[in-house]
């Protein structure tokens, strides 16, 4: 059996987030080196690069704050340095955003979505691209989301800018594929993790929210960060050496 990945690491951006945890731990268990990304949680970013250890694959964790060039650049360069190469990245870095109508946005609010998720991911790619076409080539894999094809009233602040995003893909995998370079997307629903947690204790989804919510889900329960993880290994896997500017939809069937 070949190997799943080339030599080096997978860059996971929001790897101390819920849904980032598991996703970097699943490229662990499938034998690849992670670098785990994180703001502000140290200690989570720390238990996760234990957890990737644990598995068998070399783990470390860089702190970034993907608003900022420098801060990005910076990161990248120390992984690539800590690994020797990035063969792929995985984009799940955002905010925790509200449900909030479309017209009550403010304008702080909608800028620091676009410039965490859209502008943090152009940077990352644009620092990538290089790297990738000098080392024989890499994956792209964004972390969307599922209101990408059923829009979900009020969760906008997450939807639109990883929509900019998913357009990104697209240009990446058309314009890098002569260099071996793949772009793919996980589109992600309500996931028992991460978001979903907080902003239920925060009372922004109700028990009549949950129950509506679950009833649009086919398979009848939530999903789970593994779930997403499982998706992304495959999209950067040598598995899928011929499959680019895709979408899998890892929702549950939520809206079918």
């Amino acid at each position: 059996m070949g190997k799943e990945f080339p030599d080096g690491a997978c860059m996971v951006f929001g790897g101390s987030g819920g849904i980032g945890q598991g996703v970097a731990l699943e490229f662990g268990k499938a034998g690849s080196d992670v670098a785990v990304c994180y703001r502000s949680k140290q200690d989570v970013a720390e238990r996760t690069a234990e957890a990737i250890r644990a598995a068998g694959a070399r783990a470390s964790i860089h702190q970034v704050d993907v608003r900022d060039r420098a801060s990005l650049d910076a990161c990248i360069a120390a992984a690539a340095a800590e690994h020797g190469r990035i063969h792929s990245m995985v984009w799940g870095a955002g905010p925790l955003v509200g449900q909030t109508p479309l017209a009550e946005w403010t304008e702080e609010a909608f800028r620091n979505a676009m410039e965490t998720e859209a502008f943090g991911f152009y940077n990352a790619a644009r620092a990538l691209i290089p790297h990738m076409r000098a080392n024989g080539g890499g994956s792209f894999v964004h972390l969307g989301s599922a209101g990408h094809d059923w829009y979900p009233k009020l969760d906008g602040l997450s939807v639109v800018p990883k929509a900019a995003n998913e357009a990104l893909i697209k240009g990446i995998a058309k314009e890098e594929g002569e260099h071996n370079i793949r772009a793919n997307s996980v589109l992600v629903g309500v996931i028992d993790a991460g978001m979903f947690h907080e902003l239920s204790e925060q009372g922004v989804f109700g028990d009549e929210w949950i129950a509506e919510t679950h009833k649009l889900l086919c398979l009848r329960r939530w999903g789970q960060p593994e779930d997403i993880g499982a998706a992304a290994v495959f999209f950067a896997s040598n598995r899928a050496s011929y499959v680019t500017g895709q979408t899998i939809s890892v929702s549950g069937g939520f809206g079918v």
